[in-house]
């Protein structure tokens, strides 16, 4: 059946990997149209998506306006801003305030970003409804792999009674290569970054931070909580040592760091080898609980610029199939 209706208008705000993967997606996408995207330069307004992709990853500016991202949510025409700003779960910001001023202006909000849910959740969705307007996050959890969507799609006529996971590919890359080579964490660490799996400043990985914040957002989400990232219970995987993993092994289990959502807890945990979460390198799971189903896991790529583009080309369709 052919779609006569008008093109889906979307900005993209923040063009780091994230927002360009989004950008790639969506060139060759029919009936949707980006308006406008913005960087921490500026903003470029009705751009050529390949133009400006070439213009960014050769470190050259992309903006073609003098709007800011803000302007571009409060006065350009559009349906839906994806919010791919970097996060920041202390205070949200700055895409709290554009995610804010995006439903006030009654447009549908796409993103990625963490910080907005970890700090502000309930408020985000009360106002999203207040506004008529869709609030969408596949890609806050699992990246590429779907947790939001499959609860409340697949799912729905499950009571969903726990969920707990892997869900974060930096501390399951460094536990799986220091399990298999009997490497120190310091000597996994380095390696990790040189391949560019763990950020220059991996705290937010390694101490359980970003682990934390799903299980926030997963929380709030499925289990009628309001929490925030003080409400979990943290602990890293910096301390953990090869004897650990080696002793695990021996005694039919492998350490992964583990987020429990009911219970609001991130840690290392022994679980079975033969466990569904026993997943290997970056790969994130997730097994879901139900009253119903039973239990359901999934597997996946939990990061990577076209992995989390695609779970946020997913919501923005989904948001088309609804106006349809």
């Amino acid at each position: 059946m052919q779609n006569n209706s008008p093109p889906l208008r979307v900005s993209i705000i923040g063009f780091g990997a994230v927002g360009q993967g989004v950008a790639t997606l969506l060139q060759d996408l029919p009936h949707v149209e980006v308006v406008a995207v913005a960087d921490s330069r500026g903003v470029a307004l009705t751009p050529n998506l390949g133009t400006l992709l070439s213009r960014k990853r050769a470190g050259r500016p992309i903006a073609n306006s003098d709007l800011t991202a803000l302007e571009v949510i409060r006065t350009i025409e559009h349906d839906i801003v994806v919010e791919v700003t970097p996060t920041n779960i202390e205070n949200g910001e700055p895409g709290l305030t554009h995610m804010r001023e995006a439903i006030k202006n009654r447009r549908s909000i796409v993103t990625s970003n963490k910080g907005p849910l970890v700090v502000a959740f309930h408020e985000l969705v009360q106002l999203a409804r207040e506004n008529d307007v869709a609030l969408r996050y596949e890609a806050t959890v699992g990246g590429a792999m779907p947790i939001i969507n499959l609860v409340r799609e697949t799912l729905a006529g499950n009571r969903i009674l726990d969920i707990m996971g892997v869900l974060n590919g930096t501390c399951n890359y460094i536990l799986t290569r220091m399990a298999e080579e009997a490497l120190d964490y310091d000597q996994v660490l380095s390696e990790a970054q040189d391949m560019g799996i763990a950020e220059a400043d991996p705290t937010y990985d390694v101490m359980g931070i970003d682990t934390a914040s799903k299980v926030v957002i997963l929380a709030n989400s499925f289990f009628d909580k309001n929490v925030t990232y003080a409400d979990v219970a943290v602990t890293g995987i910096d301390r953990i040592t090869p004897d650990a993993l080696r002793l695990a092994h021996q005694r039919g289990f492998a350490i992964k760091l583990i987020g429990e959502v009911q219970e609001l807890t991130v840690s290392p945990k022994m679980i079975p080898i033969g466990h569904p979460l026993n997943v290997g390198g970056t790969l994130n799971a997730a097994s879901i609980l139900t009253d119903h189903a039973g239990e359901i896991t999934v597997a996946g790529k939990g990061a990577g610029s076209i992995e989390t583009a695609s779970a946020i080309v997913s919501d923005i369709l989904s948001i088309q199939k609804e106006r349809c």
